[in-house]
Order: C-alpha cells, then sequence, then structure tokens
C-alpha cells in the first residue's frame, strides 16, 4: 500500500488510531459470524459490506476431503516438478535475524521436488537424521498456483499450473462469491504443510476464502483499525540460499539496492505479552471441511495441525469508494520505523 504520511504531531496520529480503533471495538467487539451452511450470493454481499470474518461449517469441494490422500495426490502428480519452500524454522516471509546481528524480512529456499517426496518431508513420522531433515518444508507458492486471474480470459490453452493434474478437483471460482462480487478470483491457491510452518502477521487486499481439505488451520485476526498494534517496522530484504560448500541454509542479505520490507515486528501475535494492551485479537480454528470468510485488509497469524491441506480463493477488494483510501489511512498514519534502530522489537 502507499506510504502517505499525514503531516500531524505523533501524538496526535497515535491518539487518532487509538480512537478509532476503540470506537471500532466499542461497535463490534471480538464477535464473529458462524454459519451452517454455505451462503446465497446475497446473504454474502451483506457479509462484505459489514467486512467481519465468517466461519462456514460447509465447504464449496467437500468431495475432495476424502479423495485427496497422500496415495492419491502422488499418483495424480507422478514425478512433476512442484516449488516448494524450505526454511531452517518455519517461518517464511518473516522477520529474522542473521548471523550479523540485524534483522531482515526473510524470504525462502525455494526447491523443485515431486509431490511423493515433499509429503514424505512432512509426514509426522519422517526421519530426523542430519541437519536437511530437520528443515521445514511448505507448498506455500501461491500468485495463482492452482488458478490465476488470467485463466479466466483465456479461450484456448489454460494457465499454466505446477498443479494441473489437481485442478479437475478444484473449483476455479465460489460461484456464491463470484455473483456477489461480480468479478472472478484473482487468484486460486493450493497450501499443503505441517505443524512446522507458521505464517507471520500480515494484511492481504484480498476478500480471501479459505477452506480446509485435511487438518485444520488455526487463526489469529485483527481488524484493520487495530494494525498499529502489530507495530511495523521497515527491514532490509534477504533469502535463504543452500550452501554448496555443506548443503546447509544460509540467510543472504540481498543487495542496498533492495528496497526495504514493511512488516510487522511483532512475531507471535496469539500470545498476549507481546501486544499493546489496546489490541483485541479474535482466534478461529477451521477445520476440514469448514470455510472462513477472512475480508480485505485483516490482519492474520496463520498455524496448522499436523498435515494440513488447504485451497483458498483471493478475489480483488472493491478499489472504487473509501475502502481503499480508508486501508491506507489506517495503515500510513504513523511514520514506519526502521526495524534495526533502536525500536527493535525482536
Amino acid at each position: 500500500m502507499a506510504e502517505n504520511h499525514i503531516p500531524l504531531d505523533p501524538t496526535v496520529r497515535g491518539g487518532a488510531l487509538k480512537w478509532i480503533a476503540n470506537e471500532y471495538y466499542d461497535l463490534n467487539g471480538s464477535h464473529y459470524d458462524v454459519l451452517d451452511e454455505l451462503p446465497s450470493p446475497l446473504e454474502f454481499s451483506r457479509l462484505i459490506h459489514i467486512s467481519r470474518p465468517v466461519l462456514i461449517k460447509a465447504s464449496e469441494m467437500p468431495e475432495i476431503i476424502s479423495l485427496w490422500t497422500d496415495e492419491y495426490l502422488a499418483e495424480r502428480m507422478e514425478d512433476r516438478q512442484i516449488s516448494i519452500a524450505v526454511t531452517p524454522t518455519g517461518r517464511a516471509d518473516a522477520i529474522t535475524r542473521g548471523h550479523d546481528g540485524r534483522l531482515y524480512f526473510a524470504e525462502p529456499h525455494v526447491e523443485k521436488m515431486a509431490m511423493d517426496a515433499f509429503l514424505a518431508k512432512i509426514a509426522p513420522d519422517r526421519p530426523e537424521s542430519n541437519a536437511v531433515d530437520k528443515e521445514v518444508y511448505y507448498l506455500q507458492s501461491q500468485n495463482g498456483n492452482m488458478f490465476t486471474g488470467r485463466y479466466f480470459d483465456l479461450t484456448s490453452d489454460p494457465d499454466p499450473s505446477e498443479f494441473a493434474p489437481l485442478r479437475a478437483d478444484v473449483p476455479s471460482e465460489i460461484s456464491w462469491c463470484s455473483e456477489a462480487l461480480d468479478r472472478c478470483p484473482d487468484a486460486v491457491n493450493l497450501w499443503i504443510g505441517n505443524s512446522a510452518s507458521v505464517t507471520s502477521v500480515h494484511s492481504d487486499p484480498y476478500e480471501n476464502i479459505y477452506s480446509v481439505i485435511r487438518g485444520a488451520k488455526h487463526f489469529t485476526l485483527f481488524p484493520p483499525t487495530e494494525g498499529w498494534c502489530l507495530l511495523e517496522h521497515s527491514y532490509p530484504h534477504a533469502r535463504y540460499v543452500r550452501s554448496q560448500a555443506t548443503s546447509q541454509l544460509e540467510l543472504i542479505p540481498s543487495p542496498p539496492t533492495t528496497s526495504e520490507v514493511r512488516w510487522s515486528s511483532v512475531l507471535d501475535p496469539s500470545a498476549a505479552v507481546f501486544l499493546p494492551s489496546e489490541a483485541h485479537p479474535i482466534h478461529i480454528t477451521v477445520h476440514a471441511g469448514e470455510t472462513l470468510y477472512l475480508p480485505a485488509g485483516w490482519w492474520h497469524y496463520v498455524r496448522q495441525s499436523e498435515v494440513t491441506i488447504a485451497i483458498n480463493h483471493w478475489y480483488d477488494m472493491e478499489g472504487r469508494g473509501t475502502a481503499w483510501v480508508w486501508l491506507n489511512l489506517l495503515r500510513g498514519l504513523i511514520d514506519v520505523p526502521p526495524g534495526n534502530g533502536d525500536e527493535e522489537q525482536i
């Protein structure tokens, strides 16, 4: 999002954000709706207008819950190579301290492997006989790894996907969401990992329909009005690279010309001790066969139980009206301090 700052005294700016957050919480509390059935397009349009998380005790794709066993996935994918994120800690796209003592926004190393090899890496009983075996593997390639927005614009050859053999099992769009928003998804993503993988807290400019196929996802959520509680800082960029000498992962800083990354400095927002007292996290667990509607701009931190498979449909948020301006206001009202200054949080 754009970093436009309002020229106000810092005390006034911070006070304004706290007032907005308190007003919103007084009106809404930590409540979220629970639906027993999938909503109609009209019902969902009302939920979008309210812009609060909704746990739906149903799924658009119930048939693949029993179908997608490890054996089925490996058989369908055969020896097709897929992109897997690898880190030493399970924290990809997260703030990490380098060997030089500085904090970095660290992107994962990406390796290509077959589905059966990947599933063996995340199995509960996998061997841990050496350092490489202890690394954490997570299928998190996103950016439309199942379907991209271009898929709906093509009239002949489909948009390529590493997971093309699985596409027949996955709906390219959620009908009640597409009708309510009058648009197709911008991206459809497949996620597979285990409890060692953690998604650091962040927000997305998408209406997110998140369907769990196996296992469970544990979400810690914050409304856009409490974004200031996540204590964003600016960090230099780095990436994990596998050493040719030792085969172990090393965090390598990017060139100095690389833009710094604005990111939350709170490693674990599910623990209240790391948050300002004004924060009001909402905890929602989504089990297999359930769906979470996560509105655009909501901050989320995600853990998972054992081997978990999920599919999410990202719909671009409405850019007209005040929604985009509102989200920018809530994020950009306060200057972002450097992550390696006097205000380090890790």
